[in-house]
């Protein structure tokens, strides 16, 4: 089952027209974009994704609500340009939900869970070349450790890249339980019963593999340029690393430049052109949070295009 996260605070943060044209840029297996798509009855949806499972069952879903959309199979990153292909220069609203959507993580032969024994894989877009499982047998020793502390902030990152190394010495590392096993010999047992041991090494591994903050802040920056006036971004994100770049990207635009801050009079050119609309991030409710304790680490955030 897919659960959509804070699916109510972002419908309500889009502040959607009927007659307006939106973009989900994470489609997943349609949550955010069903709900959309009952409230743009005159307008229009464009959603992208890479996973061609979730095009798939997110097509036979709003197919039954409407016709007015279209799925593009990219990576979010060509928004615009995927846009512009069509005829589309600016947007009403714009949602990110950077999360793993819960099919892929329950899928076990994906590859991303580390409950389940499967091929290490977890490739969002399946006709990626680089899997896991050729990060995990073909980086070095200090590739290893720099991505596993950088992405996953984990602080045995050089015992479990060290460890990696010594065991695919011995054989290819080639399974999802094969690495769990390697990372939990890696930290003191005290820090097994923590959390799970191998949650942050796999984000960091996934993270790495879809090359999911390279892109990160360059897609919202031309995101926010497709923006309308009145227009809002939407973005959930699940960790730290990814919420520090929104907030950061948000900040920068909607800021007035240091070196004028302080003048009485401020010309209008020089004014930003959006407004931060949620001053700290909305978190799930506690109900939200009994349903679905994947939700645990989201936050949401949003700006307006105000000129």
């Amino acid at each position: 089952m897919h659960y959509t996260v804070m699916k109510k605070e972002s419908i309500l943060g889009l502040n959607l027209k009927n007659e307006g044209v939106y973009v989900d840029a994470t489609l997943g297996y349609a949550g955010d974009s069903s709900e959309i798509l009952k409230r743009v009855k005159k307008g229009f949806l464009f959603a992208f994704d890479q996973d061609i499972d979730a095009i798939n069952a997110s097509d036979n879903l709003l197919k039954k609500i409407g016709e007015n959309y279209l799925i593009i199979k990219s990576n979010f990153l060509y928004m615009k340009e995927e846009l512009e292909k069509r005829g589309i220069k600016s947007v009403d609203g714009i949602l990110f939900d950077l999360g793993v959507s819960s099919p892929q993580l329950d899928t076990i032969e994906r590859g991303f869970s580390f409950h389940n024994d499967a091929l290490l894989d977890m490739r969002m877009d399946k006709s990626s070349l680089i899997s896991a499982k050729d990060v995990v047998n073909t980086y070095s020793e200090e590739k290893l450790a720099d991505i596993i502390f950088r992405f996953g902030e984990e602080k045995y990152a050089k015992s479990i890249a060290r460890n990696i190394v010594r065991e695919r010495e011995k054989k290819e590392i080639t399974r999802t339980l094969e690495l769990v096993d390697i990372i939990k010999k890696s930290m003191p047992y005290k820090e097994t019963i923590k959390s799970h041991p191998a949650r942050k090494t796999f984000q960091a591994i996934r993270i790495e593999v879809n090359h999911e903050l390279d892109i990160l802040e360059e897609s919202l920056r031309k995101a926010l340029s497709l923006l309308n006036i009145g227009g809002r971004m939407v973005v959930i994100t699940f960790h730290s690393l990814e919420d520090r770049i929104v907030k950061d990207v948000f900040k920068s635009v909607s800021e007035v430049k240091k070196e004028i801050r302080g003048l009485p009079n401020i010309p209008d050119i020089y004014l930003p052109d959006f407004q931060i609309i949620t001053k700290k991030p909305v978190t799930p409710t506690v109900e939200e949070l009994d349903e679905n304790n994947r939700s645990r680490s989201a936050k949401l955030r949003i700006i307006e295009r105000i000129k």
